[in-house]
């Protein structure tokens, strides 16, 4: 308690409550950040995810296409099949084309 009357008659009550102050501000922010932070990791977590269930359905889509084609008795489009890209999670290409 002494230090803080110390301080005080240092520097004077207003510096000594703007100092204050100015702790209270940062400790609220960087509580607010955090959140924040923890929203936008949630968030990037949600987009990886619909990335990820997109491609699985644009390779769905060319599967059930050749399966049309082939029991229509059509000639597929080679050249769409071609550039499907490949399904990646966790790293790993997922080169089976069920």
């Amino acid at each position: 308690m002494e230090e803080i009357f110390q301080l005080i008659s240092d520097v004077g009550l207003p510096i000594a409550g703007a100092l204050v102050m100015g702790f209270f501000l940062f400790v609220i922010i960087r509580q607010t950040l955090e959140g924040i932070i923890d929203n936008i990791a949630t968030l990037t977590m949600f987009a990886e995810s619909l990335e990820n269930r997109a491609r699985t359905m644009s390779n769905e889509m060319v599967k059930i296409d050749l399966l049309v084609s082939s029991a229509l008795g059509l000639n597929p489009d080679i050249e769409r099949v071609a550039r499907a890209e490949n399904f990646v999670e966790d790293g790993k290409v997922d080169v089976r084309r069920d």
